[in-house]
């Protein structure tokens, strides 16, 4: 069976789709996915559709499917390289990719992601001390 390879990098785990998608592809993708992140506690999902020149709407639904079981299992989600053409076409079919932030390439991506994991765990630091105050 044909499955997309999901690489860990730190406390990330990065999927970059070289290959076109079908529907049982992507289906696979997310099992593995979700099984993935919970078994490694990854905090963040890269996902590089660069390669990918044709999104339709079951696949977009997916990936807004992705980034909402990865943050009922306390991960971000980022996609990366999306082609002006792909963006055009989820828009056009009414996608907003809810949940799911977008970065131009896999650096910035990185980034984004550590950006988001910090203000989370900067926020979560923040209400602990105000909780730690109003005791006193």
């Amino acid at each position: 069976m044909e499955r997309i390879p999901i690489l860990k990098m730190g406390k990330f785990l990065l999927v970059t789709i070289q290959v076109d998608m079908h529907d049982r592809l992507v289906m696979t993708l997310q099992d593995d996915l979700t099984h993935k992140i919970s078994a490694t506690g990854a905090r963040g999902v890269l996902i590089d559709i660069s390669a990918l020149e044709i999104v339709d709407s079951f696949i977009g639904r997916m990936i807004a499917n992705i980034a909402g079981m990865s943050r009922v299992l306390d991960a971000k989600t980022v996609v990366t390289g999306m082609q002006p053409a792909v963006a055009i076409t989820l828009v056009e079919l009414g996608l907003a990719l809810d949940g799911v932030q977008t970065a131009l390439n896999v650096d910035r991506g990185i980034m984004l992601l550590e950006k988001l994991i910090e203000l989370e765990e900067g926020g979560a630091d923040l209400e602990s001390e105000h909780d730690h105050d109003s005791e006193h």
